[in-house]
C-alpha cells in the first residue's frame, strides 16, 4: 500500500489507522476481501487511478440552462475517455420558471449529447427575494442528498460547483456513504458575494452562512480557485494551501471564434462602427458594472479625440437609466447596442479597436477575474482592464493591453487615448499577444487537463476507510443504481 504524505495536523490516529492495515496479517490473507465485489467497486483499481475515472459532476444548475462548466466540461472530460455522469435539478435558471419540455417530478433522467445527466426535484424559483432563492437552493440540495446515492452510480471522484453553498450537503453525503472525494469548484466566494449583493442581511443568517461554508471549504478533499486572491482568502479560512489549486476559467470559444456569426452581423451596427476608433464594453450594465464613470470618460476624450467612440453592447437593469444620462450629458460619441446571441459574439468583438472591462471599485472584485477577461482574450482584442486586482496582473502577465483604476473617469479616458496612440501594428501586437496567451493558459484544453490532473491526484492519493455504510448498501445496489 503507497503511504501519503500527511501534514503535522493530519497525523495521528490517522498514521497509526494506516500502519495498522499495512501490517494486518488478517487482511492480506482475508480470502473474502480479495474476492468482494463491493471491495472493487468501492475503491479505485490501478486502471482507474493511472487512467480513466468515473466522475460525478454534481452542480444545481445544467444545460440547457446557462452554465459555465455545464455540458461543454462534461464532453471534453468524456471526450478523454472518462465516464461522466451528471446530478443536477430541473431546468429553472434564470427566469425561476421550468423550461418547456420539463414539469417537476421527484426525479428524471436524460442523456445529452451521450452524458448521462440525472435530475431531482427543486423549488423553482431566482427572483431577488432572499426566502424563494433559499428555499431553491435548500430544496434541490436535500433532494440531490437523499436521491442522489440512488440515482447515480459510484463515481471515483465527484467534481461540485459552487455556487450555491448548499451544493455542499449532497457532497458531503455522497462521500460518508461511498468514501468518494470531492473536488470543490469555488466560482463564487460566499458568504461575501450574498452579503454585498444584499440579497441576505440577516446578521445570524450570514455567520450560519460562514461557517457552512468554511466547513464544506475545509471537507473537501481538493478546492479550485479561479484567481489568487481567492487561494489566498481560503487559505486565511483556514483551508490548508496544499489542497488547493487554482486554475483559470475558459472562455465559450466555439462562439467567440465562430466564422458564422458573420451571417448574423446587422448591416447598420457595422455601418455605426465604420470609420470610428471603438472602445467597447460588452455584458451586463449593472450596478456592480459602475458604468457612469465610462460615460464621463467618453465626455472627456469627446472634447480632444472625437474620433474614439465608446461602444456599449448588452442589457441589463441599469441600462435605461445609463441611457438616459447619455442623452442628458448630449454625448455624441457613444453607441448602445442591444444583446447579440453569442454566435454573434466572435466577429462583433472584432469590429471593437480595445475591449474594455469594468467594474465598480470594490475590495470584493480586486480578487475576483470578470468572465469576460477571457472572452476578450480569446478574441485577440487589446483590452484596457479597469479593475484593479488579480484581472489587472492577469492582462500584464499576457502582454495583452493596460490596467487603470476603475471608477475614475479620468483614468479611463487616460488610458483610452494611450492606447489609441499607439497605432494599428502596436494593437494589433497586443491582440496576438492575448489570444496565445489564453490558448496556453486559460482554454478549454488547458483547463480541463488541469482538473483531469487534479481528479487523478485525489483519487490516487485517497487512501480510505470504506464506510461500514457501503457494506450495508451493498447488499441492495453493488455497482449499479437501483431506481
Amino acid at each position: 500500500m503507497n503511504s501519503v504524505a500527511l501534514s503535522s495536523s493530519e497525523r495521528g490516529n490517522d498514521e497509526l489507522h494506516h500502519e495498522w492495515l499495512e501490517n494486518s496479517e488478517w487482511l492480506e490473507n482475508s480470502e473474502w476481501l480479495e474476492n468482494s465485489e463491493w471491495l472493487e467497486n468501492s475503491c479505485p483499481d490501478e486502471r482507474r487511478v493511472t487512467g480513466t475515472m468515473r466522475i460525478l459532476m454534481l452542480c444545481q444548475f445544467f444545460d440547457p440552462e446557462p452554465t459555465f462548466k455545464g455540458l461543454v466540461f462534461a464532453r471534453a472530460l468524456a471526450e478523454r475517455g472518462h465516464d461522466v455522469e451528471v446530478l443536477t435539478g430541473f431546468p429553472n435558471y434564470p427566469g425561476g420558471k421550468l423550461y418547456p419540455g420539463y414539469r417537476l417530478r421527484l426525479w428524471q433522467r436524460e442523456t445529452i449529447d451521450g452524458i448521462r445527466v440525472n435530475r431531482v426535484a427543486l423549488y423553482p424559483s431566482h427572483n431577488q427575494s432572499a426566502l424563494p432563492r433559499i428555499l431553491n437552493y435548500l430544496s434541490f440540495a436535500v433532494m440531490a442528498a437523499l436521491l442522489g446515492p440512488f440515482l447515480v452510480n459510484r463515481p471515483d471522484v465527484v467534481y461540485v460547483y459552487h455556487p450555491p453553498a448548499t451544493i455542499g450537503l449532497p457532497a458531503l453525503v455522497l462521500r460518508a456513504l461511498w468514501g468518494c472525494p470531492f473536488v470543490y469548484d469555488v466560482q463564487d466566494l460566499w458568504p461575501d458575494t450574498v452579503s454585498a449583493s444584499g440579497m441576505m442581511r440577516n446578521r445570524f443568517l450570514l455567520v450560519l452562512l460562514r461557517k457552512l461554508c468554511q466547513f464544506v471549504y475545509r471537507s473537501a478533499n481538493r478546492v479550485v480557485v479561479l484567481s489568487p486572491g481567492f487561494r489566498q482568502i481560503l487559505i486565511e479560512r483556514g483551508v490548508p494551501a496544499e489542497r488547493i489549486d487554482m486554475i483559470y476559467n475558459w472562455a465559450d470559444e466555439r462562439s467567440i471564434r465562430s466564422v458564422d456569426g458573420e451571417l448574423v452581423l446587422d448591416a447598420e451596427m457595422r455601418r455605426k462602427m465604420a470609420g470610428r476608433f471603438n472602445v467597447m464594453f460588452a455584458g451586463t450594465m449593472g450596478t456592480a458594472q459602475a458604468l457612469d464613470a465610462v460615460l464621463k470618460a467618453a465626455a472627456e476624450c469627446e472634447k480632444t479625440l472625437p474620433q474614439i467612440q465608446f461602444v456599449l453592447l448588452g442589457g441589463g437593469v441599469d441600462r435605461p437609466r445609463l441611457e438616459q444620462e447619455c442623452r442628458d450629458l448630449g454625448l455624441s460619441n457613444v453607441l448602445f447596442l442591444p444583446r447579440q446571441p453569442m454566435t454573434a459574439m466572435g466577429p462583433i468583438l472584432n469590429l471593437a479597436d480595445v475591449l474594455l472591462v469594468h467594474l465598480k471599485s470594490d475590495p470584493l472584485f480586486r480578487i475576483t477575474i470578470p468572465s469576460k477577461t477571457q472572452a476578450y482574450l480569446a478574441a485577440g482584442r487589446p483590452i484596457l482592464m479597469a479593475v484593479s486586482g488579480d484581472a489587472a496582473d492577469l492582462i500584464a502577465k499576457s502582454g495583452a493591453g493596460i490596467s487603470c483604476e476603475s471608477e475614475d473617469a479620468t483614468a479611463i479616458a487616460a488610458g483610452v487615448q494611450h492606447l489609441y496612440g499607439l497605432g494599428r501594428e502596436a494593437l494589433i501586437e497586443k491582440g496576438c499577444c492575448g489570444r496565445a496567451f489564453y490558448d496556453r493558459e486559460l482554454s478549454l484544453d488547458a483547463g480541463v487537463e488541469r482538473f483531469e490532473k487534479v481528479f487523478q491526484d485525489v483519487v490516487a492519493n485517497e487512501v480510505r476507510e470504506i464506510p461500514h455504510t457501503v457494506l450495508r448498501l451493498h447488499r441492495h445496489f453493488p455497482n449499479r443504481q437501483t431506481i
